[in-house]
């Protein structure tokens, strides 16, 4: 797998355990259900900094501009917003 290949995969994996943390936080402080959430929050952790990381390697690869590692970081953090940073910035061209 090439380098963008990887950091899509992270976007959309790292995008979708962000969005399971908004089940597994109210089974966790609602219902007293620890498990799904320390599950959730591991992978997400995980995830989280590799996608990170992967920006920094795919950009300074790519020669990308600041920009990209800006939005790349900054859309870690907001509920779809990696899934908007794949359209936007990784979209194979044809």
């Amino acid at each position: 797998m090439n380098h963008k290949t990887i950091l899509k995969s992270l976007a959309i994996l790292e995008g979708i355990s962000y969005l399971s943390l908004g089940i597994t936080v109210p089974l966790k402080y609602k219902y007293g259900y620890d498990l799904p959430n320390l599950i959730v929050g591991m992978s997400h952790g995980v995830l989280f900094i590799a996608y990170c990381l992967w920006v920094l390697i795919y950009g300074i690869k790519s020669e990308k501009n600041g920009t990209f590692f800006i939005l790349g970081w900054l859309m870690s953090l907001v509920p779809f917003g990696t899934f908007w940073f794949d359209a936007k910035y990784l979209k194979t061209k044809i």
